[in-house]
């Protein structure tokens, strides 16, 4: 038995190396066995400070657990060697986090600088490397007579006004200047004096101060306005006087636009810094669309512009673009009418409140939403009473759960002494001291104090390396006057080159004259603000995130940018289909075994009487048409989309081959019928004798008819697969998704056209067919005996599809109730002609057996449900014998006539006299009659069945002569 070790983390900003183990054996595994060994392994230029590689003991443990492994920046080595000193290390080893290095100096020197560096976690040293100097040199130095020449800043700080800013940034900048006039190694023959004025943040203000600052003694060297309307004035009417103007306070993007304003520089960062710190957050999270909405400001639209300009290079859309002057109520509505999901928000405090009022009310904000707005808001902005909002503190604190907000970083995290020779948290304490103790909160321009103090140390810093150059060109910094542009372009080139640590961070400009500073990314988790990453974008124009892994969701992750359309096929019920299925494949049985029985019994005379031939037609278009049911019920779930078209065609072809066959050889039946026995009589003996060969051909030209058509249809406008999109559903779940439900049809360019001419012509064929039916329902014929069942066929099959059409066409988009009203009608009008055609043919040849002979038949006519058939064919033969007798009495009387006529000539050439009076009482006596006609032997002519019409013969036995000629027995037909 082997104890087995669970896995363990590997260090911040490293990982462990598995030996032995694949990808995917690493990703699945998650016990190891004893005597395993990882190794840890560290990012980048870090290295691994504790125990580097582990062991799994027998006791389940790994070795050296009570010894911490931590991945660290190395400092620079070049601190742990000082020339004419000794630099001690503690503790031994590496030069990492915690490492302290102290100096000293050999005798005769002497220590300038801190004794003490500590190794931060950036892999920095927190003070600048001392020096050894000469006593003597040291000396001279100290006791350097002072004779300083004056600089002059001209500088406007807003005391008043929309931002006052002033009020801690001249106090920071004064401390600035007290120190650098203090160091011996800058500037050391000269004295920066600071002359300042009050602009109020106001423009106008600002430019009566500008024109005293430029038209009166002394000469400024450098100007340094404010807030950001005050330093474009500033800046723009700078470069008449080739001054350069370095602002404290500015973030407005149209400041660094360097053919406005070429000689501008500040320490506050641009606003559209934070741009590629959400871009990147943008990417990290998956987001490729977001929305904005913006105050109407030069400085928020400039910042847009910008984040649209970089979200567009990096792939992301920004869908929803609102604005509003003063009242945010329609922009958000718009927000959330196009279903904005990440939004970024420019706006100033006061109306970042009436924004978040709106975006409660409208339920723009919770697990499917996520706000960017600006960092450098009070921290509880959204709990101040303002009288312009009517939402409570809980509203608002509800609606602002969660975002997200960028802020420059104004004062350096880390315990860094910087060119100061002061930390940040030591800047601050000395701060607080020269405001005499004022609440920071009601202090204007706190937050900027530290970019204050760090402008006047990158000027102090700018000047002092332009002395050398100057000097080489034979001038100097006390030189400078309003038309010297030498001495400008060498301040603007120091400062442009400017790189040092100062109390807000590291300090350097880019090309447009911006500081280039960390973005602090916070959230807002419950009450309080969480530190999330940072940005850091100096150490690289792509910027460098450093994450903490502190960010927080109110879902299972950070939302999705859009509501996810998942597309869904509907596809139909496969227990209809399957059903269906049954019955349509019981009815091909049912068809092959009545062609099956047609066939086998096509040489007995009722099978003959029926015209077989149809009728093997009828059965086979009937088999075709259910096995049409099939393919209607196939669909995407069954076969892959590119054969779909293939099961359109089998659907188009079954169905209209088996409807030409089935219906169109009942059709020639009832056509054949109602011609023979609704035309005249002259017209009727001419088609007594009905010739198979025309019923066949009747049904090949219908046949004929249908496959040329629908080879047209399918040359010209061939079927193909569409897909009809529905309105997107909401899923029962509590999910940020859309359900796109998606319907495969089979279709063509003009489909309605083609559906309309087929549709046309066979409901004509349809009504005709009932016409004919409804015509013939009275006429019994021998050589087609089952033309009444036919007529019931026709009247089924053309109810039924004259319903069924206009109802598949409504109920297209329903795919289960479409198939079952098609693929039912199908099977109700295939089962009932069959039925109808087929079982009283089986009934009679079981019940009466296919062996008996058609007098047998007869004699049994009276037992059988075919009694008016068998009397019909018994009292067409009795017709035909009376027509015969009929026609030898015709003969008779015509022969008694031409003897009647022999005789009364005769009469007349002998006695004229005598036969006039003959002939007039003869006229009357249309009783008379030749001797040789008898009565008596008619009647014994006639058959049996006939015996009781002698009174048709009436008139003293004797039968007329008119009467013989002018009169006809009528056929008896029932």
């Amino acid at each position: 038995y082997k104890c087995r070790c669970a896995i363990i983390r590997p260090p911040r900003d490293g990982g462990i190396r598995y030996r032995g183990l694949t990808q995917e054996q690493i990703r699945s595994v998650q016990i190891l066995p004893e005597d395993y060994e990882i190794e840890y392994i560290c990012r980048g230029s870090r290295i691994i400070v504790g125990p580097k590689v582990r062991k799994c003991l027998r006791n389940g443990t790994w070795t050296d657990m009570n010894q911490l492994s931590r991945c660290l920046l190395v400092c620079p080595r070049s601190w742990m060697s000082l020339e004419n000193g000794r630099v001690a290390l503690q503790p031994p080893g590496q030069p990492v986090e915690g490492t302290v290095l102290r100096y000293s100096c050999h005798a005769g020197f002497l220590l300038e600088g801190f004794s003490i560096s500590h190794c931060t976690k950036l892999g920095k040293w927190d003070s600048p490397k001392p020096l050894c100097v000469c006593e003597y040199v040291y000396d001279l130095t100290v006791n350097h007579t002072n004779t300083n020449k004056k600089l002059y800043i001209g500088a406007l700080f807003p005391m008043s006004g929309g931002w006052p800013g002033g009020q801690a940034c001249l106090p920071a900048a004064q401390m600035a200047l007290d120190l650098v006039n203090n160091r011996t190694d800058i500037l050391p023959d000269y004295e920066l004096e600071l002359i300042h004025y009050d602009s109020m943040c106001d423009p106008g203000e600002a430019t009566k101060l500008l024109y005293d600052l430029l038209y009166t003694e002394p000469i400024k060297i450098v100007l340094m306005p404010g807030c950001s309307s005050v330093s474009t004035l500033v800046a723009e009417a700078a470069r008449m006087w080739n001054l350069i103007v370095f602002s404290y306070g500015s973030s407005s993007p149209a400041l660094s636009n360097r053919q406005r304003f070429p000689t501008f520089f500040r320490t506050h960062p641009s606003a559209t810094l934070h741009n590629p710190t959400r871009v990147r957050l943008f990417q990290k999270w998956g987001w490729t669309k977001i929305a904005t909405i913006q105050q109407t400001t030069e400085v928020f639209t400039s910042t847009l512009d910008d984040l649209e300009e970089r979200v567009k290079e990096a792939g992301i859309e920004i869908s929803v673009r609102q604005s509003f002057l003063t009242d945010p109520a329609v922009a958000v509505k718009n927000l959330k009418r196009q279903d904005a999901r990440i939004i970024v928000g420019l706006f100033y405090e006061t109306e970042a409140r009436k924004v978040f009022c709106e975006v409660f009310k409208e339920k723009l904000y919770g697990k499917k939403y996520v706000w960017f707005l600006i960092g450098w808001y009070a921290d509880n902005w959204f709990k101040i009473k303002d009288p312009a909002i009517n939402c409570t503190v809980e509203n608002m604190t509800e609606a602002v759960e969660g975002h997200v907000t960028t802020e420059i970083v104004m004062l350096n995290p880390e315990t860094v002494r910087g060119a100061s020779n002061l930390t940040s948290q030591e800047f601050l304490a000395q701060l607080m001291s020269r405001l005499g103790g004022k609440n920071p909160e009601e202090t204007g321009g706190f937050q900027e104090a530290p970019l204050a103090y760090d402008a006047v140390w990158a000027l102090a810093l700018a000047l002092n390396k332009t002395v050398a150059p100057l000097r080489a060109k034979g001038w100097t910094l006390e030189d400078f006057n309003y038309n010297n542009k030498e001495i400008t372009a060498e301040i603007y080139r120091a400062l442009n080159t400017s790189s040092f640590e100062g109390v807000s961070g590291h300090v350097v400009f880019d090309a447009q004259g911006s500081r280039m500073a960390w973005t602090l990314i916070e959230q807002l988790q419950g009450t309080n603000k969480t530190e999330k990453p940072i940005l850091d974008t100096m150490t690289s124009t792509k910027g460098n995130l450093s994450w903490y892994g502190n960010d927080k969701w109110i879902g299972l992750g950070p939302p999705a940018d859009q509501t996810k359309v998942i597309e869904e096929f509907r596809y139909l019920s496969q227990k209809l289909f399957v059903s269906v299925s049954v019955f349509a494949g019981l009815g091909i049985l049912l068809g092959i075994v009545c062609l099956s029985f047609n066939i086998y019994n096509s040489s007995i005379r009722y099978i003959q009487n029926s015209q077989p031939y149809l009728n093997n037609m009828t059965a086979v278009g009937c088999v075709l048409a259910l096995a049409a049911v099939f393919p209607l019920g196939i669909d995407g779930l069954h076969v892959h989309r590119s054969q779909f078209p293939v099961v359109c065609q089998f659907r188009l072809w079954l169905l209209g081959l088996g409807f030409s066959l089935a219906y169109g050889s009942m059709f020639t039946k009832i056509w054949w019928v109602h011609t023979v026995f609704t035309k005249k009589d002259e017209k009727k003996e001419k088609r007594k004798h009905l010739e198979p060969w025309k019923l066949y051909v009747t049904v090949a030209v219908l046949l004929a008819i249908d496959v040329l058509s629908l080879l047209i249809w399918q040359i010209m406008d061939p079927l193909h697969i569409t897909v009809e999109k529905f309105t997107k559903e909401a899923p029962k779940e509590d999910l940020d998704v859309l359900i796109q439900p998606l319907l495969e049809h089979c279709s063509s360019e003009k489909m309605n056209t083609w559906l309309g001419v087929v549709y046309g012509y066979k409901g004509l064929l349809l009504l005709l067919g009932i016409f004919l039916a409804y015509e013939t329902k009275s006429i019994s014929t021998e050589k087609i005996n089952d033309h009444r069942a036919v007529g019931m066929a026709i009247y089924n099959v053309a109810v039924l599809c004259m319903i069924t059409a206009p109802v598949t066409m409504i109920l297209s988009s329903q795919q289960d109730a479409s198939f079952a009203f098609a693929s039912l009608a199908i099977i109700f009008s295939v089962y009932i002609t069959l039925v109808v055609l087929f079982v009283p043919k089986i009934r009679r040849l079981i019940t009466r057996g296919e062996w008996q002979s058609e007098q047998q038949d007869t004699l049994k006519t009276g037992s059988s449900n075919n009694n008016d058939e068998e009397k019909s064919r018994q009292l067409e033969r009795e017709n035909r014998e009376l027509q015969k007798i009929i026609q030898e009495k015709e003969e008779r009387v015509t022969e008694l006539r031409n003897q009647l006529a022999e005789r009364q000539a005769l009469r007349s050439r002998r006695r004229p006299s005598v036969q006039n009076q003959n002939q007039n009482h003869s006229v009357p006596s249309s009783q008379a009659e030749p001797p040789s006609y008898s009565p008596a032997m008619d009647k014994r002519s006639l058959p049996p069945s006939f015996s009781n019409s002698s009174n048709l013969y009436q008139g003293e036995g004797k039968l007329s002569r008119n009467n013989c000629h002018n009169s006809r027995l009528p056929l008896l037909y029932k």
